[in-house]
């Protein structure tokens, strides 16, 4: 059974759609197995966001993700990666289809209010960042 991070986002947690995106995923067949509301520091922020480092978004990135509480939570189940990418939409609201998370929620490419693991490997190590294996629940 795969697992994967899934991160509410500060847009989203300032509007109150926490428990509405954990609704939808649960209602999807996925099983929430770990949860922490959190204000993350710069230190995990630039290390999640790693992979951007070099990119002229980065700081904005940075900035963003640790300017107010989010919710960071492990989802289980068959497919998670893929079916959690799937309920996201894509990256930007914009290019969203109404139905999907981001399409009905998210504001624009920054303000996306959902972050979901891209691979099973980068669901590993993202969980890794967020929990301890006591954390996750079977």
């Amino acid at each position: 059974m795969e697992r994967s991070l899934v991160l509410i986002k500060p847009d989203a947690m300032e509007r109150g759609l926490a428990g509405a995106i954990i609704g939808r995923l649960e209602s999807a067949g996925l099983r929430l197995v770990a949860i922490k509301m959190l204000h993350l520091d710069r230190e995990l922020a630039e290390r999640h966001y790693a992979i951007h480092k070099e990119k002229p978004f980065f700081r904005g990135l940075v900035n963003y993700i640790t300017s107010a509480p989010i919710v960071a939570s492990v989802f289980a189940g068959e497919g998670a990666v893929a079916a959690i990418r799937k309920l996201m939409g894509p990256t930007d609201p914009a290019q969203a289809e109404a139905g999907t998370i981001r399409g009905d929620v998210g504001v624009d490419i920054e303000h996306n209010s959902i972050h979901g693991s891209d691979s099973l490997k980068t669901a590993e190590q993202e969980i890794r960042l967020f929990f301890g294996e006591s954390e996750i629940f079977p």
